[in-house]
């Protein structure tokens, strides 16, 4: 949340912080849906392949500077657009949505990436199921009512950063990651620089 006065604004959307700041954004090309679809897709796709790659041993390590354990990173790599499409339609995107803890009996990276691979086919099907939704349909969120392509993309960019994250912890664990995503995967998404906050 950014404050100015009594007045505030989530920063969930840069957008809005900009705006609400009186900041001039440096204009970039933005994606359509059906390219952001495709993102989401490759995103996903990899994830999947990445947990598959995590030995279990490594289920309560911890992401550096965060209280999170990689049983619940890569969880919620796959949590955030399944709690898209479960308000997409016609709900609403809760935080305590997108922050749900994995179910007690997922103690497994494969039956993590088991589940990933459910949330992807449910992704897709949602996009095959009405491809042609406008990309300014009003999409209630809890941080405020934005156009169904914004709050797409900011899923998409989500879960890429987490799988930019697990492709790190792969390697810092010495596991080269399978088929690694590179710029062009991640082209037109607004990421952060850093992999990591500092």
């Amino acid at each position: 949340m950014v404050t100015r006065g009594d007045s505030f604004v989530f920063g969930q959307s840069l957008k809005d912080v900009a705006a609400f700041l009186g900041i001039a954004v440096e204009a970039r090309r933005e994606l359509t849906v059906s390219e952001i679809a495709g993102r989401m897709n490759t995103i996903l796709a990899a994830a999947e392949r990445y947990v598959r790659q995590m030995p279990d041993d490594l289920l309560t390590h911890k992401v550096p500077n965060r209280d999170r354990t990689y049983r619940v990173l890569t969880h919620h790599i796959f949590r955030i657009p399944e709690s898209f499409v479960e308000m997409a339609d016609d709900g609403t995107l809760t935080a305590e949505a997108l922050v749900a803890r994995p179910p007690d009996d997922m103690q497994s990276f494969g039956a993590i990436a088991d589940y990933g691979a459910v949330v992807r086919r449910r992704v897709a099907d949602w996009w095959s199921a009405a491809p042609s939704r406008p990309d300014d349909k009003p999409v209630s969120t809890y941080f405020g009512i934005h156009p169904l392509r914004d709050v797409m993309e900011r899923t998409a960019w989500h879960s890429g950063q987490h799988v930019r994250q697990l492709m790190a912890i792969l390697e810092m664990n010495g596991i080269p990651p399978e088929r690694p995503l590179g710029p062009a995967d991640f082209d037109g998404l607004p990421l952060p620089e850093k992999v990591w906050d500092e």
